[in-house]
């Protein structure tokens, strides 16, 4: 839940006096017409005063369920949606790819942000702040959601430098079990396939998560064959690491 005026006001009133805060509060919505109401204003001018730090996280550090704030670059975009609510109404939505030094994760925004993209405020390279954006479980792993109490800022000041570090792109080995497929439906209704299987390398055994098309394509192979998967996201979960394949990705028989 965002944090009220009041207990935001508590975080730099060694900065403003109470008037000055609500002047600016005023100030700010009527720069925008309205477009925030009291409580996002204040976190907007909390964050410009660097007092909005306790829930800035890296992306490794990202679990499902928390409220955060986020650095990083956009490092791939997909196709927007639309999709229909239960009210009857239609919604919009695109799915994006952060970066930053930590890791990777999804982005998705919705409805109006949907036109950051379109008006290509925001193309792959750009540098993002999510503020007050949301975890979920996403179709590619943990996800930050841009909802309501949302801000993103583009190209913001005191943008950390992100440094691309070497990674692991290539897994070969014997697969040794492919799990039964499991079918789920994602937020705007359409359903998705995920399957888990294990490859045994010279360093020991790996296991994979395989998402959406690349799942009929593992089930076209058979346990004990040797097999080489390449272009895959590695997620940070729970102190260890997870390898999840997806559209980007490719496996190859050996």
């Amino acid at each position: 839940m965002q944090k009220s005026k009041e207990q935001l006001y508590n975080q730099i009133k060694d900065l403003r006096t109470e008037q000055e805060f609500k002047k600016e509060i005023k100030e700010l919505q009527n720069e925008y017409d309205d477009l925030f109401d009291e409580d996002t204003a204040a976190l907007l001018i909390v964050d410009e005063l660097g007092r909005n730090k306790e829930n800035i996280l890296k992306i490794a550090d990202l679990e499902s369920g928390i409220e955060c704030t986020v650095f990083g670059k956009i490092s791939r975009i997909d196709s927007s949606r639309t999709f229909n609510r239960k009210n009857g109404t239609k919604g919009k939505v695109i799915n994006l790819e952060l970066t930053d030094e930590s890791g990777k994760c999804g982005l998705a925004l919705w409805d109006k942000d949907v036109e950051l993209v379109k008006n290509k405020n925001i193309q792959v390279g750009t540098n993002v702040k999510i503020i007050n954006g949301y975890t979920k479980d996403g179709f590619r792993g943990i996800e930050i959601n841009a909802g309501r109490w949302s801000i993103i800022e583009i190209e913001p000041d005191h943008m950390p430098e992100i440094k691309k570090e070497e990674m692991q792109t290539r897994i070969e080995g014997k697969l040794t079990k492919i799990e039964p497929t499991k079918a789920f439906f994602r937020d705007n209704g359409e359903f998705g396939f995920v399957t888990n299987i294990e490859i045994e390398t010279n360093d020991g055994g790996k296991k994979i998560t395989i998402w959406g098309d690349k799942v009929k394509e593992i089930q076209k192979l058979k346990e004990g064959n040797n097999i080489e998967i390449n272009n895959f996201d590695i997620k940070q979960k729970n102190g260890g690491e997870e390898v999840h394949l997806n559209s980007k990705g490719t496996i190859k028989k050996l």
